[in-house]
């Protein structure tokens, strides 16, 4: 192919790889990422708890999952659950593994940003009479999300990228949409590059949303 014929063919594809991105990539992210969050606060109390029992399964579980790779989780929560009769949808294994996988690191996050709030307060919070849900509802909870927010923001870009690899399970996203031009015109170097940049541009409004995020945090704060 001449560079005009790449540029077109790159031109007409663009579409053909931004709608997946926009219908299915960026729905996949946000699961993801709200359920991820949902464990992490919930594994991240029950450690800062110290909870008996449940502080080791749930130490058991970040340990199984920051020690294996996501794309073998995916096979397996996808492949595996299905050759032992459990029959789901690939999108919603997607959901489900990357959503427990970034659950454990986020974790880790909001642990250690709960023990970055001052034991002053949590003692003021006893002293005033509430409970230990309360304190972590009106007090820890609310400046542990500020010390963590900029790393969620991380968190947040890093499950966009991950769901390239949800492909490998048949999810038509947009890189398995760019897959699928390139094995028909063999520009495999035009259409990988082309999908990088719209996962670039996805990146990078993310990043700005991330430093609105941070600056009216930190406004609010200095008030």
């Amino acid at each position: 192919m001449s560079l005009e014929q790449i540029i077109e063919l790159m031109i007409k594809s663009f579409t053909k790889i931004l709608i997946p991105g926009l219908t299915m990539t960026v729905p996949l992210t946000i699961l993801s990422f709200t359920f991820a969050i949902i464990i992490a606060v919930l594994t991240a109390l029950i450690q800062y708890a110290k909870i008996p029992v449940l502080k080791q399964i749930v130490r058991f579980y970040i340990w199984i999952i920051r020690g294996t790779p996501l794309l073998v989780q995916l096979y397996i929560g996808y492949f595996g659950l299905s050759s032992i009769g459990v029959k789901i949808s690939p999108f919603t294994a997607a959901v489900l593994v990357m959503s427990l996988c970034e659950g454990a690191y986020v974790s880790e996050t909001i642990r250690g940003s709960l023990e970055g709030v001052s034991k002053g307060q949590i003692e003021a919070g006893y002293c005033s009479g509430l409970s230990f849900v309360q304190i972590m509802q009106h007090i820890v909870l609310p400046q542990a999300f500020r010390i963590a927010f900029p790393a969620l923001g991380n968190h947040l870009i890093s499950i966009l990228k991950e769901t390239s690899l949800v492909s490998n399970i048949t999810v038509a996203e947009m890189f398995m949409a760019a897959q699928r031009i390139a094995g028909r015109t063999y520009q495999y170097m035009a259409l990988y590059i082309e999908v990088a940049l719209i996962y670039l541009i996805f990146s990078t409004v993310l990043t700005w949303l991330q430093r609105w995020g941070e600056n009216k945090l930190n406004y609010y704060q200095a008030k």
